[in-house]
C-alpha cells in the first residue's frame, strides 16, 4: 500500500478497512491472507497516525479493541427482548414428546427444524447502532444484564463494524461466548504455574473472564464466540431461523458451521446421536443440541411460557460421569506453596480412560463437597480436562466413613499454613520448604522455561535431599553418638544447578546417574545459559508471570537489571501489565533471597538480556505457508510443534480449509485428517516436518 501522498484521513480509513478485513479472514474464516509481520506493520502505522490525530480515533478502529482502563463496575442494561432460557430434555423420548407438542400447537401449519450444537459458554447480546458495535450485554437474569462492552471488544471474531449495510437503525446479535480448549488449557497452566486457583471447566473460565474489570487480561485469554440469533430494530430479521444464520455468516459474524436443517424429528435424533460421539474431537465444549422451530410465524403461534420459548428445546448429552469410592486425600505442595487436595480413588473407567486421581482444588471446595474417607463420589470429566469430584453420594454411607481435616501444617516441612485474605488457596509460607524447592526447580528446567531436558522428578528429589556420608568402600559413616553423618543437598536453588559441574563426582555417585548421564545433564545445564530473558523470567516462577507476561517484560526492559529496579507504578504503566501483576513482580525482586538468586545466576554465566536465545537463527523455509496440527505427535507437544513451524515462518491455524498447505498428523488424528484428505492437502508426519524445516 503506497501512502506517501495520501491525506492522513484517507490513510487511516484504508488501514482500518484492511485490518478489519484481516481480522475477519483470520478469526472468523480461519483463512489468513497476510503474514503476522505485515499485519503488525499496518497496526503500528495506524497507531502512529491516530496518536498524531487523536480527533480521528473512532470506536470501531482496530486499535480500540483493548482498552487500557480498568472499570470499577458494570452498568446494567434492560434487554429490549428478554433473553429467555431453554427447557432441557435428557432423553430422546423427551425430545420426541417436545416435537409432538409443537406439531399439536402449530394447528396444521407446516414447519421444519434447525438443530445446532449447544455451546457450553455464556450468552451475550451484541448491539450495533448504525452498523457500529455500541454495547455488549450479558444475559444476566434474562430481563437485564451487565454492560461488558470493553471486554466484548477484545474478542477478535466480534466485528466492530458490520460488513453488510441494512436499513435497520439498531441490530442485535445474540451468541455464546466460550473458551477454546487450547486457550483454557493455557490459562489453567499459567494459573498453576503462578500458584493461583485453576478453573474447573472452560465455561467457568469464560464466565469469569468476561466479567473481569481489566480488558487487557481479558484480551490475553482469547475468548471466542458463536452467533445464533438476529434482530433488526427489535424484531426477527427474517422469516426463518436458517436465513438469519446465513445472513450472520455472510455479514462477518462467526457462526458454528455444524448446524442442520431437519425436516422431521428422526433427522434430529440422528443428528443428536452422531454428535454425542463426535463432540470430543472439537476444540470447544458442547453439552448438547439446541433444536428450534425454523419458521418465525410458527414460533409466534407456539409462544412462550414465563421463562422459556415453546418453540425451542435443549437436548442434553448424557453426562460423562462415573461413581467410585474415595480412598484417601493427598495434599500436594506446589512451588508457590499452594496446598492442593487430590482425591485418591478406586480406579474407574471414564470417557475412555482409567481414572485413579481427581482434583478437589482447595479446602473450601472440600468443605463444600463434604467429602469423607470411604465415601462414594461422582467424578466428571469433560474432553481432556482433569477429572473433578463433583458430588458425594451420601445415600451410600455406611457409618464407617471418617471425616477429613485439612492440614494446618505443611505436609512437607510442618510450617504452619496460611490462607491470605481474599484467596481460596492455602499456602506454606516457608521459603525453604523442600516441596517448593523441588517444584520450583522442575518449573525452572521445563521446556517452556530454561529447557534442561535431563532434570526430571526423580533426579530433582535426589539433588535436593540430604545424603548419607560414606567411606571409600561405600559404607555409611557415623558420628560418636552413633548417628549417621549427613551431607547437605547438592542443590538449594536454581543457581546451584550451574555449580554442579564443579561437583561432577558427587553427581555421578547419585542413584541411576553414572558418568554418561551426568555428562549429558551438565551439557543441558550449560546450554540453558543461552535461553534468553523471557524464558528466564518465566522460569524464575514469579507469581502471576506466565509466558506471555514474561515476553512483554523482556521486550519492554531488554535486560534483567532494569526490570529488577523498576517500581510497581512503572510496571503497572506497561501495556497488558495490571496493578496486581506489577505489585507481585516488584515484591518478588524486593526480597533479599530473590535478588541474591539473580546475582548468582548472572555470576554463573546465565544470559539476562534480550539478545540471548536458544540455538542459532533458523531459515524461514515455511514463510507464507499455512499449517494445521492434529493428533498426538511422537515426540513433540502441540505447543512445541507450533513454535517449530512459526520460528521458520509458518502460520499455524486451528481448522483445515482450502488455504491449508500442510496437515501435520499424529496418532488418533480425527476429522481434520479426513477433511484434509478430501481436499487433497499434503499430510506430513512429525519426522517429515522436521526434515523439511
Amino acid at each position: 500500500m503506497s501512502v506517501k501522498h495520501q491525506p492522513i484521513e484517507q490513510e487511516i480509513a484504508e488501514l482500518r478497512r484492511a485490518l478489519l478485513e484481516h481480522d475477519y479472514c483470520y478469526y472468523v474464516l480461519n483463512q489468513p491472507v497476510v503474514s503476522d509481520a505485515e499485519y503488525d506493520a499496518q497496526m503500528r502505522r495506524l497507531k502512529e497516525l491516530e496518536a498524531a490525530r487523536p480527533d480521528l480515533v473512532t470506536s470501531d478502529s482496530p486499535t480500540q479493541r483493548v482498552s487500557g482502563q480498568v472499570v470499577e463496575g458494570f452498568a446494567r442494561y434492560r434487554h429490549k427482548r428478554p433473553m429467555m432460557s431453554l427447557d432441557n430434555s435428557y432423553s430422546i423420548d423427551e425430545l420426541r414428546e417436545w416435537a409432538r407438542r409443537c406439531e399439536k400447537l402449530a394447528e396444521g401449519r407446516a414447519f421444519d427444524y434447525v438443530a445446532e450444537l449447544k455451546i457450553d459458554g455464556l450468552s451475550i447480546a451484541l448491539i450495533y447502532a448504525r452498523g457500529v458495535l455500541a454495547r455488549g450485554v450479558t444475559r444476566g437474569d434474562g430481563a437485564q444484564g451487565d454492560v461488558v462492552t470493553q471486554n466484548v471488544r477484545t474478542i477478535r471474531s466480534v466485528p466492530l463494524r458490520l460488513r453488510t449495510e441494512v436499513g435497520a437503525q439498531e441490530i442485535e446479535v445474540r451468541g455464546e461466548v466460550f473458551l477454546p480448549r487450547e486457550s483454557f488449557d493455557k490459562i489453567n497452566r499459567e494459573l498453576a504455574d503462578e500458584g493461583g486457583q485453576t478453573f474447573a471447566n472452560p465455561r467457568n473460565a469464560a464466565s469469569g473472564t468476561l466479567r473481569m474489570h481489566d480488558a487487557r487480561i481479558v484480551a490475553e485469554r482469547a475468548l471466542d464466540i458463536f452467533c445464533y440469533q438476529l434482530f433488526f430494530d427489535g424484531t426477527d430479521a427474517f422469516d426463518t431461523h436458517a436465513e438469519s444464520l446465513e445472513w450472520l455468516a455472510q455479514s462477518g459474524f462467526k457462526v458454528n458451521q455444524h448446524w442442520r436443517r431437519c425436516g422431521a424429528i428422526e433427522e434430529i435424533v440422528e443428528f443428536c446421536n452422531a454428535w454425542d460421539e463426535k463432540r470430543f474431537k472439537l476444540n470447544y465444549d458442547t453439552d448438547g443440541i439446541v433444536v428450534k422451530v425454523n419458521q418465525v410465524g410458527v414460533r409466534d403461534l407456539l409462544g412462550s411460557t414465563g421463562k422459556s420459548p415453546r418453540w425451542a428445546i435443549a437436548y442434553k448429552f448424557p453426562a460423562q460421569q462415573a461413581s467410585t469410592r474415595l480412598l484417601d486425600v493427598l495434599y500436594q505442595v506446589g512451588r508457590t506453596g499452594a496446598v492442593t487436595p487430590v482425591a485418591v480413588l478406586e480406579p474407574v473407567l471414564l470417557a475412555g480412560t482409567t481414572v485413579a486421581r481427581a482434583s478437589m482444588h482447595n479446602a473450601d471446595e472440600m468443605n463444600r463437597l463434604g467429602v469423607w474417607r470411604g465415601d462414594w463420589v461422582f467424578i466428571e470429566k469433560s474432553g481432556e480436562i482433569i477429572p473433578q469430584v463433583v458430588k458425594v453420594i451420601t445415600e451410600k454411607r455406611t457409618g464407617e466413613e471418617s471425616e477429613f481435616v485439612f492440614p494446618t501444617a505443611c505436609p512437607e516441612c510442618e510450617t504452619e499454613l496460611i490462607k491470605p485474605a481474599g484467596e481460596a488457596v492455602t499456602r506454606c509460607p516457608n521459603p525453604d520448604c523442600p516441596a517448593k524447592l523441588r517444584e520450583g526447580l522442575l518449573h525452572f528446567s521445563q521446556r517452556r522455561a530454561m529447557r534442561i531436558e535431563g532434570l526430571g522428578v526423580a533426579l530433582v528429589q535426589q539433588l535436593t535431599a540430604f545424603r548419607w556420608q560414606r567411606d571409600k568402600q561405600g559404607e555409611p559413616l557415623f558420628a560418636a553418638d552413633g548417628q549417621p553423618l549427613k551431607l547437605p543437598p547438592l542443590v538449594h536453588d536454581a543457581a546451584d544447578l550451574y555449580l554442579l559441574k564443579e561437583r561432577r563426582d558427587e553427581l555421578i555417585a547419585l542413584e541411576r546417574m553414572g558418568a554418561k548421564s551426568a555428562g549429558n545433564l551438565l551439557e543441558q545445564i550449560e546450554a540453558s545459559k543461552e535461553a534468553g530473558l523471557a524464558r528466564l523470567l518465566y522460569g524464575l516462577g514469579i507469581r502471576h508471570v506466565g509466558e506471555r507476561t514474561a515476553q512483554i517484560l523482556a521486550q519492554h526492559f531488554g535486560e534483567l537489571e532494569k526490570l529488577r529496579n523498576a517500581s510497581s507504578e512503572e510496571l503497572a504503566r506497561i501495556y497488558e501489565i495490571g496493578e496486581v501483576v506489577a505489585r507481585s513482580i516488584a515484591d518478588w525482586f524486593a526480597q533479599k533471597q530473590n535478588r541474591t538468586l539473580v546475582d548468582r545466576l548472572k555470576a554463573a554465566g546465565v544470559k539476562t538480556d534480550l539478545a540471548a536465545a536458544v540455538g542459532q537463527p533458523v531459515a524461514r523455509v515455511f514463510e507464507g505457508l499455512q499449517f494445521v496440527l492434529t493428533g498426538t505427535l511422537p515426540t513433540m507437544k502441540r505447543e512445541e510443534a507450533k513454535a517449530f513451524l512459526e520460528a521458520r515462518g509458518g502460520r499455524v491455524v486451528g481448522s483445515v480449509s482450502k488455504k491449508t498447505d500442510y496437515l501435520i498428523a499424529g496418532e488418533e488424528a480425527g476429522s481434520k485428517l479426513t477433511k484434509a484428505q478430501e481436499l487433497g492437502i499434503k499430510i506430513l508426519s512429525e519426522a517429515e516436518m522436521v526434515r523439511l524445516g
